[in-house]
């Protein structure tokens, strides 16, 4: 038999992991950018081997917060870890453990014998890769633990063959050409998404949300998809805009030839910009970001 593994990736913010997981799979799966808490749902990546088929989750990070959108987020999380078969721990080598890597720990406790432990960013010369696997080893003696780099690719072939070897044998739950299976709409908001956080991180990292409003077919097949950009404040408008609208035609333009590597067809964006200064409390908002 095949082996066939759902492999939830927890770690703090800013760990990696979504550049991990666009690393084991090849593609831009999971958006990427220098926010932490950029993931807001639990992304799916799919590896297919000629020993089965692992299917990543790349989980929000662990933030410490009691934040309405804070709480949602640490559920996927949890929620994650708790359906997996396989947990991968991810630890950033370039800072010391603290509270919310001491959280993140408490909340593997009852994966222990799933779990697959990785010491990431040892390429960076901040890293120290000793200290994180003291820190590994104390909460969790019986861990394998990798040292790797997802930005360079250095140990990740070990890794996944751990993973696999871990990995119960079973069929596999994707057709084999899949990567990924979110759904067009998901995917084209989260690289407007990533565009926002690259381009306006300072002014306001988590004050906005990609809204999908409506799309339509071309006669050349291609995809005419509008969406707002919903922010917390006038003031925030007015930067997502730009002087004479320069900030969101720079998102429109690098979104759009992102999405040109993504899809078979062309892709062409409407972005507009509204305000709700209460989104972040609104249950309704929330349950259709976060699932």
């Amino acid at each position: 038999m095949p082996k066939s593994a759902f492999v939830a990736i927890a770690g703090r913010p800013s760990a990696g992991k979504s550049t991990l997981v666009n690393a084991l799979i090849g593609e831009k799966v999971s958006i990427v950018s220098p926010v932490p808490q950029t993931t807001r749902n639990s992304v799916r990546g799919i590896v297919n081997k000629s020993e089965g088929q692992l299917v990543f989750l790349d989980t929000p990070g662990f933030h410490i917060s009691e934040k309405k959108l804070n709480l949602r987020l640490r559920s996927v999380s949890t929620e994650a870890f708790g359906d997996a078969d396989i947990v991968l721990y991810l630890v950033d080598a370039t800072r010391k453990p603290g509270d919310e890597e001491v959280a993140v720990a408490a909340a593997l406790f009852h994966a222990t014998d799933r779990l697959v432990a990785a010491i990431n960013k040892i390429d960076s010369p901040e890293a120290d890769p000793d200290r994180a696997l003291l820190f590994i080893t104390g909460k969790f003696p019986q861990a394998k633990v990798f040292e790797i780099s997802a930005l360079t690719g250095a140990g990740l072939p070990e890794l996944l063959a751990a993973l696999f070897a871990k990995a119960p044998d079973g069929p596999a739950w994707y057709p084999e050409e899949y990567y990924t299976d979110q759904e067009p709409v998901f995917r084209i908001a989260e690289i407007i998404r990533e565009k926002i956080f690259l381009h306006t991180r300072d002014e306001m990292p988590h004050a906005v949300y990609v809204s999908y409003e409506d799309s339509s077919r071309g006669a050349d097949d291609s995809l005419l998809a509008q969406y707002d950009l919903v922010v917390e404040r006038e003031s925030q408008k007015g930067i997502l805009i730009g002087k004479g609208g320069s900030m969101i035609k720079r998102i429109r333009e690098e979104a759009e030839k992102d999405l040109a590597d993504i899809f078979d067809y062309e892709v062409r964006l409407k972005l507009s910009v509204r305000v709700d200064p209460d989104w972040k409390k609104n249950d309704k908002t929330l349950d259709k970001l976060i699932y």
